[in-house]
């Protein structure tokens, strides 16, 4: 569970909330229907979701949940895991050869990991084995940012739109003044409120909703390379008869020297897909 995204989301709309109702106590929660305007919501909701709609293809807005899936999923990748993994990898071929590892890809879940012992068993060239495995990683980065970018778009149109809904505002604010008659003053302080809220609006859904789930998604996928850059680097490795001693060595400098103390501690969690 993402529970610093839960976190920091949860603070922010409580700070938020209690700012609008006073700051300081005694808090006055009454004065946060100042702050809820319907034809607000439609402009800069409504208009942002079709924005994004027609902005990306059916397909990747059908995988909005999986999305959510991912960004509050941290244990997905685990390093020490695949790097356990691929030593014992490295000790079943060196005491029974490439081939003998078949069986162990057949227990993968991972369809990468799959993929890449099956490449060494078939025996293709070192070069090859790498250059399908890293061109895999930077199709799978390539997805991953389009996916990011859906969030980017959402950020970058919602403020643009609380800006429109505001000059909406606006006009009709100075459409309705009628200083010929002496009225049409008394409601001009009403009538701006309402116009700035839209613009409220517009960057709570830009940097409260739509930026920290780019950014989390984008830390998912950096996870994730790092995983798959393990798995290339190990395989290789054990292809070209790596010493599993020294291959573990090699594999925990992908990892940061406060996470190496446990090594070969790595447990069980891995990536499954």
């Amino acid at each position: 569970m993402n529970i610093t995204y839960l976190i920091g989301f949860l603070f922010a709309i409580a700070v938020m909330v209690l700012g609008m109702a006073n700051g300081l106590p005694p808090y006055n929660f009454k004065q946060l229907t100042n702050f809820f305007d319907a034809p607000s919501v439609m402009i800069v909701i409504g208009c942002t979701i079709g924005i994004i709609i027609a902005s990306f293809p059916a397909g990747m807005l059908a995988s909005i949940p999986k999305h959510f899936a991912v960004m509050f999923n941290t244990k997905k990748n685990n390093p020490k895991y695949y790097i356990d993994q691929l030593v014992e990898l490295a000790q079943a071929a060196r005491k029974d050869g490439l081939l003998a590892l078949e069986g162990l890809a057949a227990e993968q879940k991972d369809p990468f990991f799959k993929q890449a012992i099956m490449l060494i068993v078939d025996a293709n060239d070192p070069d090859r084995v790498r250059s399908i495995l890293e061109n895999d990683i930077e199709c799978m980065s390539a997805r991953h940012e389009a996916s990011a970018a859906l969030y980017e778009k959402g950020s970058a149109v919602a403020p643009a739109f609380g800006m429109i809904g505001t000059l909406v505002g606006l006009i009709n604010m100075l459409k309705n003044m009628n200083f010929d008659d002496g009225g049409g003053a008394g409601n001009i302080g009403s009538d701006m409120s309402v116009a700035l809220v839209t613009t409220l609006y517009g960057c709570i859904l830009a940097h409260m909703v739509f930026g920290p789930i780019a950014n989390n998604l984008r830390t998912r996928d950096e996870e994730e390379v790092l995983c798959k850059m393990i798995i290339v680097e190990g395989i290789t490795c054990i292809q070209a008869g790596e010493n599993p001693k020294l291959l573990r060595e090699k594999l925990m400098t992908f990892v940061a020297q406060r996470q190496r103390d446990d090594s070969g501690k790595g447990g069980k969690k891995g990536k499954e897909e």
